[in-house]
């Protein structure tokens, strides 16, 4: 980022610009062009900021964070919360990518990560969960004195949900009032309740927003299968096995149980398959999303837990074996379709830029319906795809992915 040379504040410490370079930034996104010269500025400002996946938001908190840090005060500094442990350890890894090379300490604050019995963390950047954090600020092991940023990755899941909604404000509630706390909220949607209540989260903050049609992902093309019934579903996923391992594929479902039960009928049935959802331990689920980074799983059969922020650049095709609900988010909603979690699902694939498909299965006339909705929304169509003839049905998504 040759624009980002040292300021007269001090900030970009030669030590940081190496690691953005050793990562390959050569010239900042489209978001870090705009955000990172308000991120950065002094006093410090609140930021709500609004780009679709794979734009390079990672990057420009982490910067922000490592920016901020004094790495002479062996304190916490910098707290970033994510919905999911998975997504909490992706962001550590562009952590200690980009803080490679200066003295930056890092811990997490996730589930099953720390010894009960840990009394204080003196990491100077923490990334980890709602409930974990809450619960490591509430006993004291994080010592919120010095903590000078407050990150929210995928904010509109992390405000609106009701568990997640209320221990992050929690967290929020328990940083220190002797001094301005720099809060930033980034997310690819924000829903308009969401939108209202971020900005009350994070008072007088700049905003950074692209429009709604323009969060419509265009890398992917996107398909629907018209399967008889909803056994017919698992029979078209499993003609598809040889699609799906082109490149590496998830497969999203509404129940855990449908994911097991997916994954154990195509292991037996001889298909190489991963299942991963958040009834499964920590050191599992840590094990099964590294397996499916390096590539050695293609196949991952997933509930919505990963449906955000994950990044892995193999991905060239989402299959939504249920098709994403409201009420799922929501007890109290309907069956309507949640549009933002499609958008977050589908963005798993075609990552920065790359071509990407999306397969929805539609097995009845709510479920046809329920797509027809997504569409409108989206203003994007969902081409047809015949399910007979399993030899043509090959050749049209080979034809979309090249």
């Amino acid at each position: 980022m040759a624009s980002l040379e040292k300021d007269e504040d001090g900030f970009y410490t030669p030590d940081l610009l190496k690691g953005i370079y050793d990562m390959g930034f050569s010239k900042p996104s489209k978001i870090q062009e705009r955000a990172l010269p308000l991120l950065l500025s002094n006093p410090p400002t609140n930021m709500i900021g609004q780009s679709q996946s794979g734009t390079g938001k990672t990057a420009a908190f982490v910067l922000t964070m490592l920016s901020r840090v004094d790495f002479t005060i062996n304190k916490p500094q910098a707290l970033c919360l994510a919905p999911s442990r998975e997504l909490a350890r992706q962001i550590m890894s562009v952590v200690t990518a980009m803080g490679k090379f200066t003295n930056v300490q890092t811990e997490y604050a996730i589930k099953d990560n720390l010894p009960r019995s840990a009394t204080s963390i003196t990491a100077h950047i923490i990334v980890g969960t709602p409930g974990t954090m809450a619960d490591l600020m509430r006993r004291r092991v994080i010592d919120v004195s010095e903590i000078k940023v407050f990150v929210l990755d995928e904010a509109d899941n992390m405000l609106d949900q009701d568990g997640l909604g209320d221990q992050t404000l929690r967290v929020k509630n328990m940083l220190p009032r002797t001094h301005p706390v720099q809060i930033i909220l980034f997310s690819a949607t924000f829903p308009d309740h969401v939108r209202a209540y971020s900005s009350k989260f994070a008072p007088n903050a700049n905003k950074i927003e692209l429009q709604k049609e323009e969060l419509s992902v265009d890398s992917i093309r996107q398909f629907y299968m018209d399967c008889k019934n909803a056994e017919h579903k698992y029979d078209i996923l499993v003609s598809l096995y040889q699609l799906l391992t082109i490149g590496q594929s998830i497969i999203f479902c509404q129940h855990r149980h449908t994911a097991d039960r997916i994954s154990q009928r195509m292991t037996a049935e001889g298909h190489k398959v991963a299942s991963l959802h958040g009834a499964k331990d920590a050191a599992e689920r840590d094990a099964i999303i590294d397996r499916f980074r390096e590539g050695k799983d293609k196949v991952l059969i997933t509930t919505n837990v990963i449906a955000r922020g994950i990044d892995i650049l193999q991905v060239n095709m989402v299959v939504n074996y249920d098709l994403p609900l409201m009420n799922e988010r929501d007890k109290n909603a309907d069956e309507r379709p949640d549009v933002e979690t499609y958008i977050h699902r589908i963005g798993r694939t075609g990552r920065f830029g790359r071509k990407g498909i999306s397969i929805n299965f539609v097995h009845d006339k709510k479920t046809w319906l329920q797509m027809e909705q997504i569409e409108k929304a989206t203003g994007k169509g969902i081409i047809r795809i015949e399910t007979h003839d399993v030899d043509q049905m090959e050749e049209k998504m080979k034809k979309a992915l090249k």
